[in-house]
């Protein structure tokens, strides 16, 4: 074949290969194009909606936090940016930046002969490309048409910015590890300061984060990081950024003041943040409501709450002393306990294992070697961690993450925890929540509205309330507290015991849940029976399930003393039934949803109103004779029953209004305490709110100590924090039905009408109408005085009508001027809101 024809042939066969390879690309492109969502608005392409930050307000509008999540972003100028920052970047990133115009041969072939050769030479895109794949593609897209989609949109970006608007952008907007967008709140995480202020090794330290986060993360592997810091401040020197001299100074400070024992945590858990265990809980039910296309984290809504900063402010005072409290005096109490064993059992035990050669029994040898792991648990374990992070020791580092996981767990057994949450009673409005020691990355669980535990005596409330509509009993119902059998519907006997197993004899039914007794408590549920009693619980605390329902409340005697699991935030709404005239109380965290144009998308509490309106009569629980009887009872417990020592009988809630007048604030509630002081609650309520507050363990299995019940320890911190926040609030009473209540004065040990001879007191007590007692006391010995009171008054009579007696009826006898009650009314019939003197 001649030389000519081959040339031509060859020729053409180029010529269709080239036109080939220009069609591919041109479809490719076009496809890219067409695919690029803001194609259509090209001129308008840098009019991007930023990602902002979801606002968390108060109730009055107060900021509580931002949630921002995976991008925490804060804006700065790039006049604001130290200058090395913005060499570092250059240097790292693109150091042709200011020479091109969005792409360059010489990157991409760098790239790629880094790829070749296995060496790092840095990414082959530009700083423009990098932005443009980040505002225009998803850069998690390995492939050639999310490049081509870079490429135009970086083609574009050159076009319509200027080089330090592309850089402001790009400093503002990239990812940089930990749920951090942009330098600045990059900066305040890692180095705690503000990128204004920031190093050259700390701006060294910040590029490499671009690149990879998670292996370059001067927290998580300290090594690598500081490696990777030392090449980008020698390539910053070679290029004449900065002398060795300040590179090195900078690197030197840098690692000296470096804390090896900081945790590599989310910037979610480092934020801003008033209430965060409130933010959490409202955090989870946005997340349920703001579904599809919205985005909690980046969307910038504005979500109106119910709590109130003033007494969250107070709620975590309180508790936080509370827990502090309460764990020293476990420790007290514990140490107390083993220094009784070693001095008591200890001898005995070393005395076996030496006679019977039982090596493991030994006390000494086994006390060393605890003491000798307690020693290294709590002294050395953070030391050799940070060691083993330094020096990459692997092995090393899993057996200090072990030592951590088993610290843990006996920190749930025998670290004392607390929660608290408060209600307003007519609204529902979470005003306070607080769900534990701390929240951070390692203790989230929100103990107010997950933890099922168990309320001791502050159950015993739920079904009394059931007791007094069956009017099988009253606040005067008298019952014998005594030693008793009770035998469950499956036979075994269940015996329970009083606190401090004493007995009182005859007690009137509001005195045996003020003094919070067992048996006469028990003797109740045993009148009403199962079904009533949790039928009456049930719809107390909201649950509805028949499945929920047979898994909370076992048919066993137990139940009376609250042996179930339940939440400190179910409690708080059955108590706030009581207090809301015996109407629903619906727990409310989210008032309002706004997107950040200011417009209403979701508006939970208007549709929770709606809701309760349509239910009309349904929306009671329970009638407002009970709930008022209820109230009436619970206020017992605060002016004569185990909360009257941390209330002084109710005095603390003594205010003075503005014109230097004391009123006082009418309060009722509930303590509770449970087999071994193992958890203690006070559960209580004003007119105005209801909180309630727990203490205890996370895993069961320890005691607060004896002297640590829901009276001495938990009741003094409520009546504290709830005077506190009941502060500038007018007089307000509990509201009294008009209708189907009765008040009668009975004799304060039988509860039944008084007579001359009911020596013992005398007192008033609401019933239901119909429930009263018609019966004269029947304790005290009244028969023979009454006849002879009875016959001087016919005698009298007698002699006025010349001594003729004549048959009376019954009817016709004179009344018995009864003396009149010399204690005070019963609690909710006083007038505890009024102005006193």
């Amino acid at each position: 074949m001649p030389i000519d024809e081959k040339r031509r042939k060859t020729a053409k066969a180029f010529v269709i290969v080239a036109i080939a390879i220009a069609l591919i690309s041109g479809i490719a492109l076009g496809i890219a194009l067409a695919a690029t969502k803001n194609i259509q608005n090209q001129e308008n392409f840098t009019e991007i909606q930023p990602a902002l930050p979801t606002k968390l307000l108060d109730i009055n509008g107060n900021l509580i936090t931002e949630f921002s999540s995976d991008e925490k972003r804060e804006m700065v100028s790039i006049s604001e940016i130290p200058r090395h920052l913005i060499y570092a970047v250059i240097t790292r990133e693109d150091q042709d930046f200011f020479r091109h115009h969005g792409f360059t041969l010489r990157g991409f072939f760098r790239a790629l002969w880094g790829k070749v050769t296995g060496r790092n030479l840095g990414g082959g895109s530009t700083i423009t490309q990098q932005l443009a794949g980040t505002l225009y593609a998803d850069r998690a897209d390995i492939s050639i048409r999310r490049k081509l989609v870079e490429l135009w949109w970086a083609f574009q970006l050159e076009r319509r910015l200027t080089k330090n608007e592309i850089l402001e952008q790009y400093l503002n907007k990239m990812y940089l590890g930990s749920g951090t967008y942009g330098v600045e709140s990059a900066s305040k995480f890692y180095f705690g300061h503000s990128v204004r202020e920031i190093t050259l090794a700390e701006s060294a330290m910040l590029v490499i984060q671009l690149s990879n986060p998670v292996i370059y993360s001067p927290l998580s592997h300290p090594n690598a990081a500081k490696l990777r810091q030392r090449e980008v401040l020698n390539q910053m020197v070679d290029l004449g950024y900065a002398t060795k001299k300040e590179a090195d100074e900078s690197f030197s400070d840098y690692w000296v003041n470096f804390d090896y024992t900081r945790i590599n945590t989310s910037a979610y858990f480092m934020r801003d943040d008033k209430a965060p265990w409130f933010s959490e809980y409202a955090r989870r039910q946005l997340e349920e409501m703001l579904y599809g296309n919205l985005d909690l984290y980046k969307d910038g809504f504005v979500v109106h709450t119910t709590l109130n900063l003033d007494y969250q402010l107070k709620a975590d005072e309180y508790m936080r002393k509370g827990i502090i409290q309460g764990n020293e005096s476990y420790r007290a109490s514990s140490g107390s306990r083993l220094q009784i064993a070693d001095s008591t059992y200890k001898p005995i035990v070393d005395m076996l294992s030496l006679a019977f050669n039982l090596d493991t029994m030994h006390g000494s040898d086994s006390q060393v070697r605890l003491n000798a792991l307690s020693y290294y648990n709590k002294r050395l374990n953070t030391t050799i961690d940070a060691a083993a992070m330094l020096f990459g020791l692997d092995e090393l580092k899993q057996a200090t993450n072990s030592s951590y996981t088993g610290s843990k767990a006996d920190a749930e057994r025998n670290t004392v925890e607390g929660a608290l949450i408060t209600l307003e009673n007519d609204t529902g409005y979470i005003l306070a929540l607080v769900g534990g020691s701390k929240y951070d990355g390692s203790n989230q669980y929100i103990r107010a509205t997950q933890s099922q535990l168990m309320p001791g005596s502050s159950f015993k409330p739920l079904y009394y309330s059931a007791a007094i509509d069956s009017r099988k009993f009253t606040e005067a119902s008298l019952i014998y507290d005594e030693p008793v059998v009770f035998y469950n519907e499956n036979g075994t006997p269940y015996i329970p015991l009083n606190y401090k197993g004493e007995w009182k004899g005859t007690v009137l039914l509001w005195q045996a849940l003020a003094n919070s007794m067992n048996v006469p408590s028990l003797k109740i549920l045993d009148g009403i029976g199962f079904d009533a009693a949790i039928s009456r619980a049930a719809s107390l605390l909201d649950i509805h399930d028949p499945d929920e329902i047979t898994r909370t409340f076992p048919r066993v005697y137990p139940l009376g003393l609250g042996v179930i699991g339940v939440t400190p935030l179910k409690m708080a709404r059955a108590f706030a039934v009581f207090a809301n005239q015996g109407k629903e109380v619906t727990p409310l965290a989210i008032r309002q949803i706004e997107d950040r144009n200011g417009r209403i998308i979701l508006d939970p509490e208007k549709e929770l109103r709606i809701q309760q309106k349509k239910k009309g009569s349904d929306i009671q629980v329970v009638s407002p004779q009970n709930a008022y009887i209820m109230t009436d009872l619970l206020q017992g417990v605060i002016q004569a029953g185990t909360l009257a020592g941390a209330t002084g009988s109710g005095t603390i809630f003594t205010y003075k209004d503005q014109k230097g007048q004391k009123y006082v604030i009418p309060a009722a509630g509930k303590t509770g305490t449970t087999q071994n002081w193992a958890d203690d609650w006070t559960v209580g309520f004003t007119p105005y709110m209801t909180t309630a507050i727990w203490f205890g363990f996370d895993k069961a299995g320890n005691s607060l100590g004896v002297q640590n019940t829901g009276a001495i320890f938990v009741g003094p911190i409520w009546a504290g924090y709830m005077h506190d926040i009941h502060e500038n609030l007018p007089p307000k009473q509990f509201s009294r039905p008009q209708t189907g209540l009765v008040e009668v004065t009975v004799c304060a040990k039988s509860g039944l009408l008084p007579t001359q001879a009911c020596n013992e007191g005398l007192i008033r007590r609401t019933f239901l109408e119909g429930t009263e007692p018609t019966q004269y006391c029947d304790i005290h010995p009244y028969k023979q005085e009454r006849d002879e009171f009875l016959l001087n008054r016919l005698e009298s009579k007698s002699q006025q009508f010349g001594g003729n007696l004549k048959t009376i009826k019954g009817s016709d006898l004179p009344s018995l001027d009864l003396p009149k009650p010399d204690s005070a009314p019963s609690p909710a019939a006083q007038s505890t809101g009024s102005l006193l003197d």
